[in-house]
């Protein structure tokens, strides 16, 4: 049996195990949270090289994606700074491939209309995949990095300016340390809210789960979330708070769906290449398995579609 293992820096609420069949081979997946324990995280990539299939990097990104091109994290290229053999990925193959048919399964969901709907995508250069299906199907698109990663209540709303932002910040931006970059331990389930002039613009609040989380409103009425894996304690959330639907990227894999780095180490283990994935190979996969997102009825009414 292939075992694939995500270590992350999230919290151990999300952890969870489960064997499934990708590609014809047996799978072990494992997602291990360490509640933001960074020597933690780091000694166990060390631990784990050489005894899996592939790891999967989780709470942080190793690489930040946009139209200016590929730019390492550092921080998270220091926790995996052990692994030498097995292959490593953190998600990014399945962000740029996967997440990119975002919006053709909203159209299929909900209808056309779905092109004439506002989006809050709370970090665009973390999922640059999704970003570009929203903006290549002309949706209207605040991209929010430079509040949500910096605090700064400045919104970017085309892709130029994206462009512009990745250009002249992410050489700093992959440079800051984990705890500027991403809510780690228990910051991860604390909710400030902030910037909800943003929120209450968006037909559609999209991106990594944590950031929609941290500084969500009280009321989300009518809204869809679009996001990675969510837990039920998520969803209850989400629903109290008046959110009508949940798309999450990730398909539905034996009755629930993974983080973008834990399915796409259990494919990479599948491949048996022992080696990160190309896009392309990544690409063939998603079609010959005919993997999509996943769509969940919240509470409420389709009522915004009627509106514009």
């Amino acid at each position: 049996m292939k075992q694939a293992i995500s270590v992350s820096l999230g919290s151990t609420a999300r952890d969870s195990e489960s064997t499934i069949e990708l590609l014809g081979e047996e799978v072990y997946l494992r997602r291990e949270g360490w509640n933001g324990n960074v020597a933690g995280v780091t000694h166990r990539f060390a631990e784990l090289d050489g005894q899996v299939d592939a790891l999967g990097v989780g709470g942080i990104d190793l690489w930040l994606f946009s139209d200016a091109g590929r730019s390492k994290l550092h921080a998270g290229h220091k926790l995996v700074q052990g692994v030498k053999t097995t292959p490593l990925v953190d998600g990014s193959g399945l962000k740029n491939t996967l997440e990119y048919q975002v919006v053709p399964f909203m159209k299929e969901i909900f209808g056309p209309d779905i092109a004439r709907k506002k989006v809050l995508i709370t970090a665009a250069i973390d999922r640059f995949g999704m970003t570009r299906s929203f903006f290549e199907h002309g949706l209207e698109v605040i991209c929010g990095e430079l509040g949500f990663a910096l605090g700064l209540p400045i919104p970017i709303r085309s892709r130029g300016g994206l462009r512009l932002l990745a250009s002249s910040l992410l050489p700093l931006i992959t440079r800051l340390p984990i705890s500027v970059l991403y809510p780690t331990g228990e910051m991860q389930h604390e909710i400030v809210p902030k910037f909800g002039d943003w929120y209450q613009w968006a037909d559609i609040i999209a991106g990594d789960c944590l950031y929609i989380k941290r500084h969500m409103p009280d009321d989300l009425s009518g809204k869809i979330i679009v996001t990675n894996t969510t837990t039920a304690e998520d969803r209850e959330m989400f629903r109290d708070r008046g959110v009508t639907d949940l798309v999450t990227t990730t398909p539905l894999i034996n009755g629930r769906t993974f983080g973008t780095n834990m399915l796409e180490a259990g494919l990479t283990a599948a491949a048996g290449k022992n080696r990160p994935l190309t896009e392309s190979e990544l690409a063939d996969i998603i079609h010959d398995l005919n993997l999509k997102p996943t769509h969940h009825k919240l509470s409420g009414h389709l009522q915004w579609m009627l509106s514009s």
